[in-house]
């Protein structure tokens, strides 16, 4: 599918095996998200532009690069939460937007209940966290109000992804690349992800 970048890693492979299981426990399924959510962070922060940078080292000096440009993260409430930790581990400075959204369990829509979004959104790369792309209508809610905000400069980083999703998003937003490490077969009448892995902030929080 155009704009999704499949990430391939054998310790991503082995975590999210790990995180299919129904029965891995609350604490191997953080343990396990944290991991895959930073292998796909890694790959989805590779095009971003560095700048040289000399520095003075032990013994003398050094060139060497550092980031040229400004990110923000917004993990998606609650889900989202659980890939924030790992994103600020290798991007400890980078300021953070939050949108709370909840799906109607009747209609599958999402509904808005919490914003708060840096400033100048417009000259920085957003990072949306979102473990789970189902039906894509809280990335596209978010992206949305992103738009709304001056951002253009957008991705998506996910766990688990399905072809619905990806098409309704790029329906709306094609430009708007998705980072996973699974593109899985379709959704069931409930609009949950199969395979999948269930209802990741129910298994992440205890739930």
């Amino acid at each position: 599918m155009d704009n999704v970048h499949l990430v391939s890693h054998p310790l991503l492979d082995h975590s999210l095996t790990i995180l299919r299981d129904r029965r891995t426990g609350t604490g191997e399924f953080r343990r396990h998200a944290a991991i895959v959510a930073q292998i796909v962070l890694l790959e989805a922060t590779r095009s971003l532009r560095v700048r040289s940078r000399t520095v003075p080292t032990p013994l003398t000096s050094a060139r060497g690069k550092q980031l040229a440009e400004e990110l923000v993260l917004v993990p998606v409430l609650r889900a989202g939460l659980s890939m924030l930790e790992p994103a600020l581990e290798i991007l400890p400075q980078t300021p953070v937007g939050f949108i709370g959204l909840e799906r109607d369990e009747r209609t599958a829509l999402a509904r808005a209940y919490y914003q708060k979004f840096p400033i100048d959104l417009e000259n920085k790369r957003i990072i949306v966290l979102d473990p789970m792309l189902a039906t894509g209508g809280s990335l596209i809610d978010t992206l949305a109000r992103l738009r709304d905000r001056g951002a253009r400069d957008i991705c998506a980083a996910c766990i688990v992804i399905a072809p619905e999703g990806v098409r309704a998003l790029h329906k709306h937003y094609p430009e708007v690349a998705i980072h996973t490490a699974a593109l899985d077969s379709h959704l069931n009448e409930a609009k949950y992800i199969v395979p999948g892995l269930g209802d990741f902030g129910d298994r992440y929080f205890g739930t």
